[in-house]
């Protein structure tokens, strides 16, 4: 288990990849990004800059419910795990791109009232700012999940990833091509995966919510997609905590898959809906990328 190697990592920061007998480390950076007004946070390995003439390989890594883009890079510490493996030659070098999934599931028209509305809840209480990019989400439950699940942000995506192509050196090729996510990121790239079908070479579900709550063009059918995108033979990885409360959903499909002779790979952790956990997840995911 990678989980215990977190402090360590986070110490060591500063010796991973460093060059002997120099003070340059070879530590890839995030920088801050909008595609499309979609906030993100882009991971670029070290080297990127001095590479013009690569196209490197890329993950689009996605948040969960109440999450922005910097979930993966402070909560999840991506950059160190990113140094630390690549350090250990355990994953290729790659682009990761870390978008706001929630806005991206707002129209724009929408996103702009959204994020000019007062700064209380919708309780009519002050904000709690402490809670980082929450501060503005003056949202229920109900009222995120109904944006989350309208299909709007699996419908955009491949104008979104376009976007990104034009952007940053990246792979137009299906086999160096990812997409991953945590709880609703995951469900995002569930349905962002047969609705793109054949896009994604890999993809990553991490306690992921299954089920769509809403009927509509991106969700009518998703069985019926899924498995025709499954048949393109994605690398399909599915990890969950045996204590996460999505466990039985989880359970559920996995019977789904099973019954339609689907190929996935399955990786159950102790534990419940945790950072510790998904860290673990990424780790593991990432190690099985762009490998073939």
């Amino acid at each position: 288990m990678r989980k215990g190697m977190i402090v360590l990592c986070v110490s060591m920061l500063m010796l991973v990849g460093c060059t002997k007998g120099t003070n340059e480390c070879k530590v890839g950076t995030i920088e801050r990004d909008t595609l499309l007004g979609v906030p993100c946070c882009v991971y670029l390995p070290y080297g990127y800059e001095k590479e013009k003439d690569i196209h490197y390989p890329v993950l689009y890594l996605q948040h969960g419910m109440y999450g922005s883009e910097d979930d993966w890079k402070e909560q999840g510490h991506l950059l160190h795990w990113m140094d630390s493996l690549l350090q250990e030659r355990a994953v290729k070098k790659m682009v990761i791109i870390m978008p706001d999934n929630f806005l991206g599931s707002v129209p724009p028209a929408e996103r702009e009232a959204l994020m000019s509305a007062p700064e209380i809840t919708p309780e009519g209480e002050p904000i709690d700012t402490s809670k980082g990019s929450a501060h503005w989400r003056k949202l229920t439950a109900d009222q995120e999940r109904g944006y989350e699940m309208s299909g709007y942000w699996e419908s955009h995506f491949a104008e979104f990833m376009h976007e990104a192509e034009k952007r940053y050196r990246i792979s137009h090729c299906p086999s160096e091509r990812a997409i991953a996510g945590l709880s609703m990121g995951g469900f995002h790239s569930m349905h962002v995966s047969h609705y793109l079908q054949g896009e994604f070479g890999y993809i990553g579900l991490f306690s992921p919510a299954i089920r769509p709550a809403n009927s509509n063009e991106v969700y009518d059918n998703w069985e019926e997609e899924v498995r025709a995108a499954m048949r393109m033979k994605p690398l399909y990885w599915i990890g969950i905590g045996n204590e996460d409360f999505l466990y039985e959903y989880v359970k559920e499909y996995r019977q789904w898959l099973e019954e339609n002779h689907l190929e996935y790979t399955y990786y159950e952790s102790a534990g419940g809906h945790t950072w510790p956990n998904w860290e673990d997840y990424l780790c593991r995911f990432l190690e099985k990328l762009f490998k073939d």
